[in-house]
Order: C-alpha cells, then sequence, then structure tokens
C-alpha cells in the first residue's frame, strides 16, 4: 500500500480551477517542464529524420534483396512518423511548440542521417540509428521516472517499437 495521501475532493475542484489556461499542466505536475519540451523536441527531430532517412532507402533500394528490405524500409518510416505525431502532441499538451522546423531537425536529432551507398550500408545505418534511439529513449524514461507518467509511458511504447525495428535491421543485416 503507498503511503501517498489522497487531497480531498473540494481542494481537488478548487484547485482544478486555477491556472485553467496551462490545460493538462496542472500543480501536480513535477517534472521540469522546460526540460521535458526540450527532450520531447529531441526525441521529434530524431524521429523525423529517422523516417526521412527509412524514406530514402525505401526509393534507393536495388540489387536482388531490395524488395525485402524496401518493405521494412516503408514500414518503418511509417511508423516513425506515428512516434513523431505522439511527441508533437504530447509537446502541445505540455504547452510547448513542436520545433519542426527543417533547419533544426538535423542539429537537434539524436541520430545522423547518412544516405549510404548501397543496400548493406543502408540497413547498417538504420540499425546504428535504431541503436542511438533505443539508449536514448531509455535513458529518457529513466530520467523522467516517476515525475511524468504520460510522457515516460509514451516514450516506452516507442521504445519498444524501437527495438522491434533493430531487430529487424539485425535480420536483414544478416540475410545481405
Amino acid at each position: 500500500m503507498s503511503t501517498v495521501e489522497l487531497t480531498d475532493v473540494k481542494t481537488l475542484r478548487k484547485r482544478a480551477r486555477q491556472h485553467v489556461e496551462q490545460g493538462a499542466v496542472t500543480e501536480g505536475y513535477n517534472a521540469d517542464r522546460e526540460q521535458i519540451l526540450r527532450l520531447l523536441n529531441e526525441s521529434l527531430a530524431t524521429e523525423w529524420v529517422c523516417a526521412l532517412r527509412y524514406k530514402r532507402h525505401y526509393f534507393m533500394a536495388s540489387g536482388i534483396k531490395a524488395s525485402v528490405a524496401a518493405e521494412e524500409f516503408l514500414e518503418h518510416a511509417t511508423q516513425e512518423l506515428e512516434h513523431a505525431d505522439k511527441l508533437a502532441e504530447r509537446i502541445v499538451q505540455l504547452g510547448g511548440e513542436p520545433d519542426l522546423n527543417p533547419d533544426n531537425l538535423s542539429k537537434h536529432s539524436h541520430a545522423q542521417y547518412v544516405e549510404g551507398k548501397n543496400l548493406e550500408e543502408m540497413v547498417l545505418e538504420d540499425l546504428v540509428a535504431e541503436r542511438i534511439a533505443i539508449d536514448s529513449y531509455r535513458e529518457i524514461i529513466q530520467y523522467i521516472g516517476e515525475s511524468d507518467p504520460t510522457t515516460r509511458r509514451i516514450f516506452e511504447e516507442i521504445l519498444a517499437q524501437e527495438e522491434e525495428h533493430a531487430d529487424d535491421m539485425a535480420d536483414l543485416l544478416k540475410g545481405l
């Protein structure tokens, strides 16, 4: 059983009417909102850079094994954009603004945009980027801890899919 004391309903109702312009960010929000917004925007940039790299790889894949890889590239590009949408929505919920300025995406992304000269290099670069995202998101989850459970859950969901992506790329790499 938890040692946390629950607030009485009268107090909850009173506090809910204070600072209503802050939307979902209530008095009970314990995280450093500016730091969380920075991490969310960096992760947003990472997802966009990865989606763009996957899209390029989808179009540029050639060779005898290209069709299987291209399908994975396209699926991953779509999923990376879904991740980006979740992150952008959370940024807005916390009163921030998603930074989608193309000039800033590669500057703030944790992963790099590496084109790759052939199918093997493309798969390798995608695997490296996934591994960067995995470590980065795992650290963000640990940093957030219990201070912002909603943002933590979003990162946990994205992390699980990034691990699947890394598995897919590792399998593809073995088959090349």
